[in-house]
């Protein structure tokens, strides 16, 4: 049995006081975080190795993005891929080392929000979200074992991903254009996306909330734009899956939940 969990954090040391409170009550073997906003001898070693995690893989910048593989059992660094192609810090894969688990490859990935405008013409960033997604796509082709990617995809592709699908088709991460780039990419490899396997559409199923909601439980206007999607073998072995939406409401908390999965292997 494994546990993994995928959390967008935003600020690692900043919301260090409810990871510490989500470890203490959870104890998954693996957490992948994303958005950890710091460099890589700035992350909170110490604070996680006090937890128990002492196996890290850490991929960070100043001030922005970043992510973070840490776990209880080992694993070593086995990829850091630039489909930004800018040097951003947006993806840490590890593969497992340990006799129970090992050859199993966590991908970790934070793919760019894409900013406001669902135009690549008018809007950069946005040609730079579906150039991210395509290179993903390229390298999905040639996988060739056991392997879950996970992470803030930043698009929520069905209707029941988010909470109004008419008022947010011409919205960022959740337009058709994207929809279906996301799509090419999970046909790439043939992902099986895990937590629909476990939640199946057309339930409602959020990850993120707006901080600039007043009651973000009472408006409850989310999004699912977090993700773990498992090669079609290793998909058959995940057992569980849980979305821990209490999570958005303790103190100082990420604008994302944290998601786990449990696989027998």
């Amino acid at each position: 049995m494994v546990s993994i969990v995928t959390w967008n954090i935003n600020s690692v040391r900043l919301r260090m006081p409810i990871v510490e409170r989500f470890l203490k009550e959870h104890a998954p073997d693996v957490l992948c975080l994303q958005e950890i906003k710091c460099q890589e001898h700035q992350f909170p070693y110490d604070a996680f190795r006090a937890l128990g995690y002492e196996h890290f893989a850490v991929h960070g910048q100043k001030g922005y993005h970043g992510v973070a593989t840490v776990g209880k059992i080992p694993f070593r660094d086995f990829s850091r891929h630039d489909w930004q192609d800018n040097g951003e810090a947006r993806h840490i894969g590890v593969e497992l080392t340990d006799p129970d688990h090992r050859g199993m490859v966590v991908e970790n990935v934070y793919v760019p929000a894409g900013g406001d405008i669902p135009d690549r013409e008018q809007n950069t960033k946005f040609g730079q979200k579906l150039d991210f997604l395509e290179r993903m796509t390229r390298w999905a082709d040639a996988i060739d074992r056991p392997t879950l990617i996970v992470g803030d995809f930043n698009i929520a592709p069905l209707e029941s991903d988010v909470w109004n699908h008419k008022q947010l088709l011409k919205v960022v991460s959740h337009t058709p254009l994207e929809v279906d780039t996301l799509q090419r990419f999970m046909d790439a490899h043939g992902w099986a996306d895990i937590g629909r396997q476990h939640i199946a559409a057309p339930q409602r199923y959020y990850s993120w909330w707006s901080y600039r909601a007043k009651d973000w439980r009472a408006n409850d206007r989310g999004r699912r734009l977090d993700h773990m999607w498992a090669s079609p073998e290793l998909a058959k072995q995940a057992i569980a899956h849980r979305v821990h939406e209490d999570a958005r409401g303790w103190d100082k908390p990420s604008d994302h939940v944290p998601l786990v999965t449990e696989f027998a292997l």
